[in-house]
């Protein structure tokens, strides 16, 4: 067994009503990660969540958490969530929907405990209130307090910060990094935020039509595709002639020009001196030419495109 594994899903398969969502999927989860899980809707991160939450069981395959089968009750009780319903009653104080889910759990009372979720999450100061009256935000920070009430060494979130405010949003990506890296906690979070995976997550894996399309270390991945990009930076305006001629050559791979800079994506054998020498043996005056930093969602967006060509 690797200890070094939170999660392990191998050649997972699910049909739901003649349809299959999940075509043998497989990733790991690596103790401490924040990993990222993406996908647009319909892609089948849902249905991976319910199946690692026992909610639905896989056809085939083979998955575990922390070494063990999820099936076992000692399994279950190490995994905390939050899923697009919150679990939290509105007629109840924050305090009281801590103490109710602790007894779920089967915990002693411990009001020592539930004022230390209440300060990580940073509701102490309404303890005492109903929260039929708080905010998206307030809710969902006390449903990541709820998740922790029994202390489990991973939590599942299903769009923690959907339909949270800017720095609602700013406040619980901070909380997830504090629980991994001070808390120890490993987090799997499902999100179609690419800038919050972007900031946070340090591994991902983007699902498309029940497959998965990337996967492995995020600053790794976007180096790769890095490497593709470069941005010369001209002296001048350039003009229509001369971009139709470079359009004319495809494996520059032009892809569009931004004020004085021509953004290209060379194809195999084609590197950054021989688009300088071309440039330059028409006149170009160059300034500056780099390799551009792919983003996350230039990625999403590139594999995506790639699956709806097939």
């Amino acid at each position: 067994m690797n200890t070094n594994i939170a999660i392990s899903i191998k050649n997972v398969k699910k049909t739901l009503q003649n349809l299959e969502i999940l075509k043998g999927i497989s990733f790991d989860v690596e103790m401490g990660d924040i990993f990222g899980y993406l996908g647009p809707n319909g892609a089948g991160k849902t249905t991976t969540i319910r199946i690692l939450l026992g909610l639905f069981q896989a056809d085939s395959g083979k998955l575990e958490i922390l070494g063990q089968d999820i099936k076992l009750s000692q399994t279950r009780s190490k995994i905390g969530f939050v899923l697009d319903k919150d679990g939290l009653y509105d007629n109840m104080t924050a305090e009281e929907n801590l103490e109710f889910y602790a007894r779920i759990y089967g915990l002693p009372e411990n009001s020592k405990r539930i004022i230390e979720l209440l300060s990580m999450v940073k509701l102490e100061k309404r303890a005492m209130d109903k929260i039929g009256a708080f905010s998206k935000g307030m809710r969902q920070r006390l449903a990541l307090a709820r998740a922790m009430v029994h202390e489990p060494e991973v939590l599942i979130l299903d769009e923690p910060t959907a339909g949270v405010d800017p720095s609602g949003q700013m406040e619980i990506r901070q909380m997830m990094i504090d629980m991994a890296r001070k808390k120890s906690k490993t987090i799997f979070l499902s999100s179609h935020n690419l800038d919050e995976v972007q900031r946070i997550c340090n591994r991902i894996a983007l699902i498309d039509r029940g497959e998965i399309k990337l996967y492995g270390e995020l600053a790794s991945l976007r180096e790769g595709m890095s490497k593709r990009i470069i941005v010369i930076e001209t002296a001048g305006n350039i003009g229509e002639p001369l971009l139709a001629d470079l359009k004319g050559m495809p494996h520059l791979g032009l892809q569009e020009m931004k004020e004085n800079s021509l953004i290209f994506s060379p194809g195999e054998g084609t590197g950054t001196s021989d688009i300088i020498s071309i440039l330059a043996g028409r006149g170009v005056r160059i300034e500056r030419a780099s390799k551009k930093e792919a983003s996350l969602e230039e990625m999403y967006s590139a594999i995506l495109k790639e699956t709806e060509s097939q």
